[in-house]
């Protein structure tokens, strides 16, 4: 005989509050700030969390090109794409990137590899996060509430 406090809850889509969250990226290692966005943006931070449903935040990231990578990754990590011809592999390394034209992308792009693979699921949860290059962003509408990652951990900021 189950009781009432027993029952396993699921979340329905119409249930969902979605909650508007900031995040400066300014000095901040790359793959843990990545880590915990692609954690909320699936939700996995509510007691609610249920796998089949987009329950996450959305998340706006600023100062996305001042974040930094530990040891020597920023002249190492090396990221690869094809261009659909024969020998046509391209390389270009993080250092690259982030002094390029969109340096926002290394986030994006370590985020997006932290999520699950390619379903519909993933596209509309990945579609929550906004990260911008400068300091400025346009949704003060939504009244984001700030998060402090840098002061969760010490290892989120790297010794200088």
């Amino acid at each position: 005989m189950q009781t009432e406090a027993s029952k396993t809850y699921n979340t329905k889509p119409a249930d969902v509050e979605k909650k508007w969250v900031v995040i400066d990226a300014e000095n901040l290692v790359v793959g843990r700030l990545a880590s915990i966005i692609a954690m909320r943006l699936r939700g996995k931070h509510l007691p609610t969390y249920t796998p089949n449903v987009d329950d996450g935040d959305h998340v706006i990231v600023v100062n996305a090109d001042k974040v930094v990578f530990t040891g020597r990754k920023r002249e190492q990590q090396t990221y690869f794409w094809h261009t659909g011809y024969p020998g046509g592999i391209k390389s270009r390394t993080a250092d690259k990137v982030l002094e390029g034209r969109f340096p926002e992308r290394v986030l994006k792009k370590a985020v997006q590899r932290m999520m699950p693979k390619d379903s519909p699921l993933s596209r509309k949860q990945f579609g929550n996060l906004h990260v911008y290059a400068g300091p400025e962003h346009p949704h003060e509408a939504q009244k984001p509430e700030a998060l402090d990652i840098a002061s969760r951990n010490p290892k989120n900021t790297p010794r200088r």
